[in-house]
């Protein structure tokens, strides 16, 4: 692909058998995005569909389609259109026209602010009851583990400046977290209501595996927040604190025998004190081993544990 630097607006838009969605969607983006008379592309991620997807992509212009060898998940698709995305500001959105394109131009508005992601809050959402529930449930676990402080991070639309994705590889089913993502990383998110409409065409993606999926995921993302640079602040604590419990409860139940307090013959608290000692030796030692991995994956991957915004240098 030839590189650019004069492009202005990129909108990367996952696809998954939306053979009759992609057309009317494509129309209304060029609208907006011609609005703008500034240089754009619009890429379209072909995540394996089955159902003559592609062959819709193959007759719309102007276009970038890139097309899975199979289904990936909306995850892998939005990666790949945000590698290859040139643009200065990059949209993203979904295929299945819920989304309307003309909330654009206010989330750009509003990204002018001084924000670096601004993302969609489908206030009146036109989805299944069942799906409605799940969500509520999943945002409420999100703030709590992961703490985005945005209201609906499971909406596609945003918009994001380009510098969010640098050395930023997403995989699973990490699309729902990226705000959470980049505000960790040091990056201004904020969101503002955008209109929800009713599918019309194809049918909806979204079942429970998803939702476990994204609940591993988070837990993982919990973590790597927290412990990716310092895995021994985790291990290591809990480890000496098992060690510490189990080591004074060995020493009481010693001294309760010596005096004829108890009689330990029949009783699992000394098993127990010991399997408390040798959880905690391994957890400390296995601390010590993942930071020393860790340490060396950064050093040879050449990633840095901190974000610089700029340097100003004034004489």
């Amino acid at each position: 692909m030839e590189q650019r630097n004069d492009i202005f607006l990129s909108v990367v838009i996952p696809a998954f058998n939306e053979a009759e969605n992609v057309a009317p969607l494509h129309e209304q983006l060029l609208k907006v995005l011609k609005s703008y008379n500034r240089p754009f592309e619009i890429i379209f991620v072909n995540d394996g569909s089955t159902d003559g997807t592609f062959l819709e992509l193959q007759k719309l212009k102007p276009v970038t389609v890139i097309n899975f060898r199979r289904n990936y998940g909306q995850t892998s698709a939005l990666d790949a259109g945000f590698k290859a995305a040139q643009g200065e500001l990059i949209i993203t959105l979904d295929a299945d026209l819920q989304n309307d394109p003309d909330d654009i131009p206010a989330l750009i508005k509003k990204l002018h602010e001084g924000y670096d992601v601004v993302s969609g809050w489908r206030v009146d959402r036109h989805d299944p009851n069942s799906k409605k529930i799940i969500s509520r449930g999943a945002n409420w676990l999100r703030q709590y583990i992961v703490s985005d402080e945005i209201h609906d991070s499971g909406c596609t639309l945003k918009v994001y400046r380009k510098e969010c994705f640098q050395d930023l590889d997403l995989a699973g089913e990490m699309h729902r977290f990226i705000p959470a993502i980049l505000r960790w990383r040091g990056f201004k998110i904020t969101e503002i209501p955008v209109k929800h409409r009713e599918r019309i065409h194809g049918i909806t993606k979204y079942d429970w595996r998803r939702v476990v999926k994204g609940f591993l995921d988070m837990l993982s993302l919990w973590f790597w927040n927290r412990y990716a640079t310092r895995p021994i602040h985790l291990f290591g604590t809990a480890g000496l604190v098992l060690t510490f419990v189990g080591t004074v409860t060995l020493i009481l139940l010693l001294i309760l025998r010596l005096f004829n307090v108890v009689y330990l013959a029949d009783k699992i608290w000394p098993l127990l004190s010991v399997l408390c000692i040798l959880a905690g030796l391994q957890l400390f030692v296995s601390g010590l081993l993942a930071d020393i991995a860790v340490k060396s994956y950064h050093k040879q991957a050449g990633q840095k544990p901190y974000q610089v915004r700029n340097i100003e240098v004034r004489d």
